[in-house]
């Protein structure tokens, strides 16, 4: 890893769009993340790792929006610990699960069975391991802003609606560093979420798209800080769904090289098929 605090985060092997170079870890690599319940995806677990090992410098810190009981969170910090640097993770969640999703997800990672809805102590209890890197928000995103120092990796899994994706851009992009800091949107494919790729898309002056993974993950390099212009511009609450789309459209141009227009048209005939909504809980006609 390079040691310059100050040289650019997008490391060589991002360079090149087929290249998923995280996709040579096996389980026995991802250590004791592993005991950690999460909805990450196997690859997504060890992007996450590899891009906390080798995709970021020393410079700033790590954000984890919508991490549910740690499982994302778990994984960005072996991986900021095996790259030897004391990096902050701060990881924010409401930290409430359903009686559904406890079955669903913790009991059937084997989690005790417990009463209540607040899993706070139970993702305290899962990141012991990593206490002295982590920082944990608990509370309503949309409650939540940022006056923390730069931020070298941001990963954002909580931009259900297009005021929280708003919310998201004004409060921790102006703490991004230019062509240092990545992005990373873990629902960008995700045909209930067709906002977020019509966001960046009208900041692109701003952004760059450097990896995708599977399914849904697309990470961006920051190639200039947003201004007050910049995200008054990517401000997606009060579009119309002509200009989404349209968005929708110029970014599968961008995303190309991964051939990915595929999944974008299915967040377009979604945005069809639930006109006006702007909630992912409200898109219910599937593509």
């Amino acid at each position: 890893m390079n040691k310059d605090m100050n040289a650019p985060l997008t490391p060589p092997a991002l360079s090149d769009p087929g290249a998923r170079p995280w996709r040579v870890l096996d389980d026995a690599d991802l250590g004791p993340a592993t005991a950690v319940p999460t909805m990450l995806s196997p690859e997504e677990r060890r992007f996450y790792l590899w891009l906390a090992q080798h995709g970021v410098s020393a410079r700033g810190a790590v954000i984890d929006l919508g991490c549910f009981a740690g499982g994302s969170t778990a994984y960005l910090a072996e991986g900021a610990r095996r790259a030897g640097h004391g990096r902050p993770i701060h990881a924010f969640d409401r930290f409430q699960a359903s009686e559904q999703v406890k079955a669903d997800v913790l009991y059937a990672a084997g989690v005790a069975p417990f009463d209540g809805t607040n899993i706070l102590p139970l993702a305290r209890d899962l990141l012991a391991p990593w206490s002295d890197q982590i920082t944990l928000h608990p509370g309503p995103i949309e409650a939540q802003t940022w006056a923390g120092p730069e931020i070298a990796l941001l990963i954002i899994d909580a931009a259900k609606s297009v005021a929280l994706a708003d919310h998201i851009a004004a409060s921790f992009f102006p703490a991004l560093i230019p062509d240092h800091s990545i992005v990373v949107h873990q629902d960008f494919l995700h045909w209930k979420t067709p906002w977020l790729p019509a966001q960046m898309e009208l900041m692109s002056t701003c952004f760059r798209p450097i990896a995708h993974c599977a399914p849904d993950t697309v990470a961006f390099l920051c190639t200039r800080t947003p201004t007050a212009d910049a995200l008054a511009e990517g401000r997606v609450t009060a579009r119309r769904d002509t200009e989404l789309v349209q968005a929708l459209k110029s970014m599968g141009a961008r995303l190309a090289p991964w051939d990915l227009r595929p999944r974008l048209a299915t967040s377009l005939a979604a945005l069809k098929r639930n006109p006006h909504k702007r909630r992912a809980k409200d898109f219910t006609r599937r593509p």
